[in-house]
């Protein structure tokens, strides 16, 4: 899974210490495939997937949009490129200074999912365009979402009537069926319950506009997923078998399927131990764990696929775990991850299809380990810079 690209980049450069390698070519490719499946859909890069300059740059030249989650974020979309009717303000939490701050820059697309959020907006962005997020039960995703964000059905109607009768633009409902989506279905039943609100706002004088079909398109871990084009013949198939011919406007917001599998991260073997001397498992330590980036380890939900130089000989199940003083830094405990019997402290591993959401979970410096740092290859410039 790892190109060519990363592994001359990481012979040649020897960095020190783990660290996050991306190829934009991979996230080029991602990209043109999305654009190919879903023609008539503004696709929204989320920003918090992996916000590099370079991805960024690469992705405005190619005429993406974005889903941003702050301020700083939209500073970030605009520098490298994008205008503001590109860019989306995604996050249903904003402190009101944000909200000016963001109108100021000429962002006019905002997303709430309470009436508070709403008046909110009213107040600091007159005339802007907000979508309500409603809620959905995320099951099939592997990085399920919880009720932090979003609302019922029924309070999407109130939440829009609201905003319409502040004087804001009432432009349409969101979904986010949950990361790592692998169940082609998902989207039906969030499509049929937004059919729901359009009809119960269309019968109140409120014209909606846009669904946001959110994110969720997947990375290949270690199991194969459905293609780019099996996700937009099932969300069409949604679309029209609740909206018949009258589409309304859609958008979608791929950050681990645009990002994912353009990265990989280099990283070492500290220690190989054992808790006793007739203890069948070992425990294998790496200078990379949850603190480093590795969030997404927490419950074992996301299961990287790990190479090492010993590949293709007998295998035994261990315990993987990161460098912290932190008993909860510890990846793969529940279901034990098998690795080569020849592995030894020192070896140098590759974890893989780990380009989303891996450098901006990384902590400051917790016990003194540095922030993963991120190196991009390919593009238009095969030399690599850091990020």
């Amino acid at each position: 899974m790892t190109t060519k690209r990363i592994l001359d980049f990481l012979a040649a450069r020897r960095p020190d210490g783990p660290c996050l390698v991306v190829d934009l070519d991979i996230v080029e490719r991602n990209f043109l495939r999305l654009a190919d499946a879903f023609p008539a859909t503004g696709i929204y890069y989320a920003v918090k997937a992996n916000p590099a300059p370079e991805i960024l740059k690469l992705l405005a030249s190619l005429g993406c949009s974005f889903d941003t989650a702050s301020v700083p974020e939209i500073e970030m979309a605009l520098a490298a490129g994008a205008t503001p009717e590109r860019i989306s303000y995604g996050n249903t939490i904003k402190k009101e200074r944000d909200i000016a701050r963001a109108h100021a820059l000429g962002v006019d697309l905002f997303a709430v999912d309470c009436v508070e959020e709403v008046e909110k907006i009213a107040r600091q962005a007159p005339g802007a365009r907000v979508f309500c997020r409603v809620l959905t039960d995320g099951k099939g995703a592997e990085w399920p979402l919880s009720r932090k964000f979003g609302c019922r059905t029924d309070m999407a109607v109130k939440v829009l009537e609201r905003a319409h009768a502040l004087g804001l633009n009432a432009y349409g409902l969101s979904f986010h069926v949950g990361s790592q989506q692998c169940d082609l279905k998902a989207w039906d039943k969030a499509v049929g319950d937004a059919k729901q609100v359009f009809r119960t706002l269309a019968e109140k004088n409120i014209s909606l506009a846009m669904l946001n079909l959110g994110g969720g398109f997947p990375t290949r871990y270690l199991k194969d997923v459905p293609s780019t084009r099996a996700y937009a013949k099932a969300i069409h198939g949604a679309m029209t078998k609740h909206f018949g011919n009258r589409l309304p406007a859609t958008i979608i917001e791929p950050g681990r399927g645009m990002v994912g599998d353009a990265g990989a991260i280099k990283t070492e073997v500290v220690l190989i131990s054992r808790k006793s001397d007739d203890d069948p498992t070992r425990w294998v330590y790496l200078d990379v764990g949850k603190f480093g980036g590795l969030a997404e380890t927490m419950d074992e939900s996301i299961r990287y696929p790990i190479r090492t130089p010993h590949d293709g000989t007998e295998t035994a199940p261990c315990i993987i775990a990161g460098p912290t003083c932190d008993s909860m830094d510890v990846l793969y405990e529940k279901t034990p991850y098998p690795l080569p019997l020849s592995l030894e402290i020192g070896d140098e591993l590759l974890i893989e299809a780990a380009g989303a959401y891996t450098a901006t979970y990384a902590s400051v410096a917790f016990n003194g380990f540095a922030p993963l740092p991120t190196y991009i290859v390919g593009g238009h410039d095969d030399d690599a810079l850091a990020a």
